[in-house]
């Protein structure tokens, strides 16, 4: 194999050698990928058998053999067909033989000649040649003149364009005068294909030659202009991150040639294995596997890899496919909600009739359910015991106070931190693509410049839309129809209606006083002694004492306070055991002062003072259920002045406005004179005075305390009110009548007055609650002043 040394290649001084002293047979060696020139003194390794035999055979005889380029570098054995026919007869002016057996040998090109035929073509070739003579220089014409000092002055701009222009090749390319030289000077240091470089070599005359080598000297001086200025664009384009990458990329190749371990590529085998093994959609992993050649194309340390990689990762633990199995056996289902939950046979009755008809349609995609009630009832528990009964996880996330879009949605992934919205963050979390879900607390989604979230929650919780939700951060559609939503609000006003009309509403009134006993019974206790590491050997506590925490230390629907109240006799005796105390610790009505201290809570109804004239206890509806309402008026001499205290709302005072109407055609029923109201100032108080109030249901309760001012009657004890009135006397119907009917109990209240059109609405509270309650439905004032007093 013959290789050239192009850098070691210059121009020397012609060896004197006669043509006469040319023989006219004479050893040919091809070589590769260089054409010799007139005057090149150039270094060769022969390592080729016929080679060296050629050099061999040059040595012994007058050091001269014929260097002839090869038409195809990639023919290992040339033959007379492979090589071109003129060539470069050349002297060989030294030689040393390399330990592998190879040869080092200088020529330097002395005649250029052409093969007439092949004496040998073994050992090694060997032809007769002609010499081509090189025509007489004719004298320099102003155009040759002019051609030759093109060709200089395009070859230094090539050269400068390289920053290889030196002093040196300017004076040796100034100082040749003859143009055939100065060709093929130029020609063999230019970047020529083989066969360009031949034709300038096989053209004799020197002026065209000329010609010729200006001609690719124009070309290449294009493209070398053209390479410097995409290399000045690239360079200025290219930032720290892109040099430090170059740097780090030669550091990586070091490291691997010294046999270091290769983090990055092991990395990216490992994602491209996990993406092969992934169950995932085709469009999803096509994405993947894009994201993935880009990595692949960056250095691991820089910012864009590290996002890159982030996506991957999401990509990649997201459970497009991973599903648990349902279990939709209704039996077990109701054992199950029966366990975890006392009561609530409504909300159970409509979760099991849910389960049957995914029993019967597995595909359908059924409605999200809202559980609607106050604080402590049981809403969240209700979520995990519908996951538990299906076999599927569950996850739940607070919407409260949500005023960012991005928190559903997710950000995209230009921003610095960008991460999936909470939705798909929960997916991630329990590893399963039809969990029950459970949105808390949505009647408290907020709204402000960055977003509205519970616009976002359209797409999220809208079956026909959700199949095909799309994550702002993953950027790839998402089947959300698999999983199950469950959302829960303390009161369904607050929830935009477009929202509120995706979903079922499903109301959790509150607990009766024997409710909240037996789940006192069945689930509190047993929690408080497990948490407090109480053995049930060392604490008493008997139904009656628990009745009298839950009436008089505690006024609420669910039972939270009930558990705080309990954990606090807990705690006391935890401490007393602790300190070496023996028990057993019995908790009754007589010591339960002791752990609690005085009564937090009176009824109102065993206050002696509602027995007054100018008072009457009305009903209320609360986002934390229902609560006893009591008016107060007294009339005072004066000028018919009206005052209302005790922060009323607007509806509110427009109901204090229509009972005084109301009152006022009754005085000549009651004998009064008709300037009653002009002679006396009305004051209409409502307790307690620091909590706002407003509402349309207490029309008919100020009509009665007032009613019972004029008349200086007292209401009946043991009754309650609820129902808006009109100028005209009617009694108009309101809502939350189940929540006003579970505090008139928790109040010791057994009757109570309602509005005639809300005689529907009794259903709705349950039967044992019904037994325990008489309502009596009125249609006018007449009716509710009958009713109310004796």
């Amino acid at each position: 194999m013959d290789i050239s040394d192009p850098l070691a290649a210059g121009i020397g001084d012609m060896v004197d050698i006669e043509e006469q002293d040319i023989p006219k047979v004479i050893p040919v060696m091809a070589v590769r990928d260089i054409v010799v020139f007139n005057y090149m003194i150039i270094p060769l390794f022969v390592g080729r058998n016929a080679s060296v035999e050629a050099v061999q055979e040059a040595l012994s005889e007058d050091k001269l053999l014929m260097l002839v380029t090869q038409k195809d570098s990639s023919v290992d054995e040339p033959g007379p067909d492979d090589i071109f026919k003129i060539g470069m007869v050349c002297m060989i002016m030294r030689t040393l033989k390399l330990p592998d057996g190879r040869l080092k040998v200088l020529v330097q090109a002395v005649q250029k000649a052409e093969i007439q035929e092949y004496v040998e073509t073994e050992p090694f070739l060997k032809a007769a040649i002609e010499l081509i003579e090189t025509p007489e220089e004719q004298e320099i014409t102003v155009e040759v003149e002019a051609l030759m000092r093109n060709v200089c002055d395009q070859t230094e701009k090539i050269l400068s364009i390289k920053g290889v222009l030196s002093s040196e090749l300017q004076a040796i390319l100034n100082g040749i005068e003859e143009p055939g030289r100065l060709a093929d000077l130029v020609v063999s240091n230019l970047r020529l294909k083989t066969a360009e470089s031949q034709s300038v070599l096989e053209t004799h005359d020197s002026v065209k030659r000329l010609h010729k080598v200006l001609e690719y000297l124009n070309k290449e001086l294009e493209v070398s202009t053209m390479q410097a200025k995409i290399q000045s664009e690239a360079k200025e384009e290219m930032g720290r991150t892109q040099r430090e990458y170059y740097l780090r990329e030669q550091i990586m190749a070091l490291k691997k040639e010294l046999g270091e371990f290769d983090e990055k590529s092991e990395e990216i085998e490992e994602l491209r294995d996990r993406f092969k093994r992934a169950r995932m959609p085709s469009t999803v992993k096509k994405e993947g596997e894009k994201q993935l050649g880009r990595l692949e194309m960056m250095h691991p340390d820089g910012s864009e890899a590290n996002t890159i990689r982030t996506y991957l990762d999401w990509l990649l633990d997201v459970p497009w496919r991973k599903t648990t199995k349902d279990h939709l056996d209704l039996k077990i289902a109701k054992e199950i909600l029966d366990e975890d939950h006392y009561g609530l046979d409504e909300v159970k009755e409509r979760i099991l009739e849910y389960l049957a008809v995914r029993k019967l349609n597995k595909n359908s995609k059924g409605t999200i359910l809202c559980f609607v009630g106050p604080p402590g009832v049981g809403k969240t528990s209700l979520g995990r015991s519908i996951a538990r009964a299906m076999g599927r996880k569950f996850f739940r996330f607070s919407l409260g106070g949500m005023r960012d879009e991005a928190e559903i949605r997710g950000h995209r992934r230009t921003y610095v931190g960008a991460m999936p919205g909470r939705v798909i963050q929960g997916l991630k979390t329990v590893q399963s693509a039809n969990p029950v879900f459970m949105l808390d607390e949505i009647d408290k989604v907020g709204a402000d410049y960055r977003g509205d979230p519970s616009s976002a929650l359209l797409e999220v919780l809208d079956p026909e839309q959700n199949s095909e939700f799309s994550d702002h951060y993953l950027n790839l559609p998402y089947d959300l129809s698999r999983v199950m939503f469950v959302t829960t609000a303390n009161m369904a006003d607050t929830i935009p209606g477009p929202l509120m009309d995706r979903m079922e509403l499903i109301t959790l009134s509150g607990y009766t006083l024997e409710e909240k006993l037996e789940i006192a019974k069945r689930y509190l206790l047993p929690r408080q002694f497990k948490e407090n590491g109480i053995e049930e050997k060392y604490l008493k506590i008997d139904d009656e004492t628990i009745g009298l925490i839950i009436s008089h230390y505690t006024r609420e629907a669910g039972l939270r306070n009930l558990e705080r109240e309990i954990g606090k006799v807990f705690r006391k005796v935890a401490r007393r055991i602790a300190e070496g105390g023996k028990g057993p610790y019995v908790i009754s009505k007589r010591t339960l002062s002791k752990y609690l201290g005085p009564f937090k809570v009176i009824p109102e109804a065993d206050e002696e003072g509602i027995r007054l004239p100018g008072m009457a206890t009305g009903l209320a509806w609360t986002e934390v259920g229902g609560e006893i309402l009591t008016i107060e008026i007294s009339l005072l001499a004066g000028k018919g002045g009206l005052t209302l205290t005790g922060q009323l709302g607007d509806v509110m005072k427009e109901s204090a406005q229509a009972a005084l109407t109301v009152c006022r055609e009754k005085l000549p029923k009651l004998k009064l004179k008709a300037d009653y109201f002009e002679t006396k100032d009305l004051h209409i108080h409502v307790p307690a005075g620091a909590i706002p109030k407003d509402g349309p249901s207490a029309g008919i309760t100020m009509a009665v305390a007032l009613y019972s001012a004029m008349t200086g009657k007292t209401m009946k004890r043991g009754l309650a009110m609820t129902g808006e009135i009109t100028l005209r006397g009617r009694v108009l119907p309101i809502g939350g009548l189940k929540e006003k009917a579970l505090a008139a109990l928790r109040a010791n209240i057994t009757t109570i007055i309602i509005p005639e059109q809300n005689k529907m609405d009794l259903v709705e509270i349950p039967e044992d609650l019904r037994a325990k309650l008489t309502f009596i439905p009125v249609k006018n004032i007449d009716q509710v002043f009958r009713k109310a007093f004796d």
